[in-house]
């Protein structure tokens, strides 16, 4: 075994080992506070399951009525001419969203055009490239009560943009 491996294998039951002793010597209850946690993990998971069944159900919506491919037909021949392959236009438009939809497509895009291919390294590139922006929202403010996240958004959204424009340019540049 490698030192890397080793290094991996031990950290984590190392790492609760110091918990555990560290609350032993400050004399904590830890496992009373790791089962209040764990109850409050609960609690905020069920909160959490309709914003989540919400994005899921749009996102279903979204890809089985057509929409999306009626959308790409529209845009294709700008995107042809300005040089973005058309294929890669649901990942843009689904990343932000659910980052498990997003991995489907790109592994989709890698089966069918190949890892080497420019689409299948563009799509890589462009899923490290961008977030889930309005799943990180939609959790996270609406785990701890924000309404207002009309700035988070549009900075969200604005990065990503930015990391598929980079994506294509950068891929472009190297593998083009």
């Amino acid at each position: 075994m490698g030192i890397i491996t080793t290094i991996s294998t031990w950290i984590i039951p190392c790492f609760i080992l110091l918990v555990l002793l560290t609350a032993m010597w400050k004399r904590i209850p830890a496992y009373e506070l790791f089962v209040e946690g764990g109850k409050e993990g609960v609690k905020m998971a069920f909160s959490l399951l309709p914003f989540l069944l919400g994005m899921i159900v749009s996102i279903t919506i979204l890809r089985s009525s057509g929409a999306l491919e009626a959308f790409i037909d529209l845009i294709s021949p700008v995107l042809v001419f300005i040089g973005i392959p058309p294929d890669i236009v649901p990942l843009a438009l689904v990343r932000p969203i659910s980052g498990t939809a997003a991995l489907g497509m790109t592994t989709e895009l890698i089966d069918t055009h190949g890892p080497d291919s420019f689409i299948g390294r563009l799509a890589s590139t462009m899923q490290g490239s961008t977030d889930t922006t309005l799943y990180i929202l939609t959790v996270y403010f609406g785990a701890v009560g924000i309404r207002k996240m009309g700035y988070a958004l549009k900075v969200g959204l604005l990065a990503d943009i930015v990391g598929i424009i980079a994506s294509i340019i950068v891929v472009t540049l190297i593998f083009g």
